[in-house]
């Protein structure tokens, strides 16, 4: 499979593959990785819910020269020291090489019914997922922004330029990190989408038909039809992903991508000032599982930093 990622990575142009695969980002680090958590938060935005957070601290942090930020969803299944992603690990093995510049990364979950975020779920998914995270709305973000950054902001600092500032998931996870960075570019400058879910998970019709709210599937419509935001986006997903009453992943992701580069060229065509979408991807073999997005995680991050100092600034 790696030899597969590798042939990808290079077909997108991408100048990282060969080192990072070669060294697997999981080895052992010199000093043990430092994981805060898991916090609970309670949401205004969506009562009755709970969710888990965990906070990585890079080595050497320095709150007078706040890090880089990472949010990344589906945090139980992030943080799983026995998973396909193994972030916290990634990162500080990253971090440490030299490779990109001191990250603050943020796990969260979806939210949950209940008083207490219950021990018992695993890496299972909360009963609020759907809800949160395959709304086309504005409400994942304003958790986001509203409730869960002034907590962690209450213990740590971070950047505050949103070219510094990154958000991403998987499946569902990636979609809800599509949202946040979509309507507020001012805060997530940069997305990583792993096999993400841009079908109509969350359409829903009335009795005669008609909708009464949209999924994903809507997304490469609006990129087409809207003003281009200045972000950078890093997509992969494997041609043997889901096909079922949603939709076809692997489509939907191209879909993405094409809407993407349609929305550059007609701003080139059109002599449009200002931004363009940043966009790579990497198609695999694989379906609807993390590991293939674990492979290329540590291409995606360097990418997504490539021209960032590897120090802050005071």
């Amino acid at each position: 499979m790696r030899a597969l990622v590798s042939a990808a990575l290079m077909a997108a142009g991408l100048a990282y593959g060969a080192d990072t695969l070669a060294r697997p980002p999981q080895a052992p680090v010199a000093q043990p990785v430092r994981i805060e958590g898991p916090f609970e938060l309670r949401s205004r935005i969506y009562p009755g819910t709970v969710r888990r957070y965990w906070v990585y601290v890079p080595a050497g942090y320095d709150p007078e020269r706040p890090p880089n930020l990472l949010v990344f969803q589906d945090g139980q299944r992030a943080v799983n020291p026995n998973g396909s992603l193994r972030i916290p690990a990634v990162l500080d093995t990253l971090i440490r090489r030299g490779a990109i510049p001191p990250t603050l990364g943020v796990f969260v979950t979806p939210g949950h019914h209940a008083a207490r975020y219950p021990d018992t779920l695993g890496m299972d998914n909360p009963d609020h997922r759907v809800a949160e995270y395959d709304a086309v709305s504005d409400d994942y973000a304003r958790m986001t922004l509203d409730e869960l950054l002034p907590a962690v902001a209450r213990r740590w600092r971070f950047a505050a330029d949103p070219r510094r500032r990154a958000i991403g998931g998987t499946s569902s996870g990636a979609i809800a990190a599509w949202t946040v960075a979509w309507r507020h570019p001012e805060a997530f400058g940069n997305v990583l989408s792993f096999i993400g879910s841009y079908t109509s998970i969350g359409l829903r019709l009335a009795p005669d038909g008609t909708p009464v709210s949209y999924g994903g599937d809507v997304y490469p419509g609006l990129i087409r039809k809207s003003p281009i935001r200045p972000l950078r986006i890093f997509l992969q997903d494997g041609r043997n992903d889901l096909d079922n009453e949603h939709g076809n992943w692997f489509l939907a992701n191209q879909q993405m991508v094409a809407a993407l580069a349609w929305a550059n060229r007609h701003a080139d065509d059109v002599r449009s000032g200002g931004p363009r979408y940043d966009v790579r991807h990497v198609w695999t073999d694989g379906g609807h599982s993390d590991a293939d997005g674990g492979a290329v995680l540590p291409d995606a991050l360097q990418w997504l930093w490539r021209d960032q100092p590897l120090q802050p600034r005071p």
